[in-house]
């Protein structure tokens, strides 16, 4: 793309943020021009983060209805899966399924509450007493 073809389209962070973008100039040599913002992605973010709310309100929903603990809904909310999870806590990813089912959940100690407390940046007794923030 030439430098002068890169998009300035407004986008929600065109306030915070440009995006750098490789570009041809005159000389069509390569070099690093900046964006504002560009209205296909923009279009594209927008229906990612639809998506994902989507997401999160099925999850607090899962969990109202007693299939899945706070935990699940925490792990979407903050963009996880199981893995990623394991990955934070030091817990095996089985230990990580168990704990998102509500009766083994409840069972937990408060020092295994508490590495995921830390993670999601919420109190234990959030946790306890299925608080969402």
């Amino acid at each position: 793309m030439k430098k002068e073809e890169l998009p300035q389209d407004p986008s929600s962070l065109k306030n915070i943020t440009r995006e750098v973008c490789y570009v041809q100039n005159h000389e069509q040599k390569y070099e690093t021009g900046l964006s504002t913002g560009w209205e296909v992605k923009a279009e594209a973010l927008k229906i990612t983060w639809e998506e994902i709310h989507k997401q999160i309100e099925e999850a607090k929903k899962e969990v109202a209805e007693g299939r899945r603990s706070i935990l699940y809904y925490y792990m979407i909310k903050n963009l996880m899966d199981a893995s990623m999870l394991a990955d934070y806590t030091g817990f095996w990813k089985f230990t990580v399924n168990r704990h998102l089912q509500p009766k083994t959940f409840s069972k937990l100690s408060d020092k295994h509450l508490s590495a995921y407390a830390v993670i999601f940046n919420v109190s234990i007794d959030d946790l306890k007493n299925n608080r969402y923030q």
